[in-house]
């Protein structure tokens, strides 16, 4: 089985503080080629999630964004 390890450098698309995570990527899929795998990183500062896309084989940074969570909205009462 294949596996990288992977070290990327972003900014927290919330508050802008910099940040880096260390990624273990493992898998048959690594060899595919043009693969693009995305991971979820909660920000240390504000908690808030950015979610990341790369290249595990190269390590290059593709897109970062907030994760947007689904929120639910409380449905009112015909009451």
């Amino acid at each position: 089985m294949l596996e990288l390890e992977v070290i990327l450098e972003f900014t927290c698309c919330a508050c802008g503080d910099p940040m880096g995570v260390t990624l273990k990527c493992a898998g048959a899929g690594l060899a595919a080629p043009d693969a693009m795998a995305s991971v979820k990183v909660p920000c240390p500062n504000c908690q808030n999630i950015n979610h990341i896309f790369f290249t595990p084989d190269d390590g290059a940074l593709h897109h970062v964004k907030l994760d947007r969570q689904r929120v639910l909205l409380p449905v009112p009462s015909c009451n």
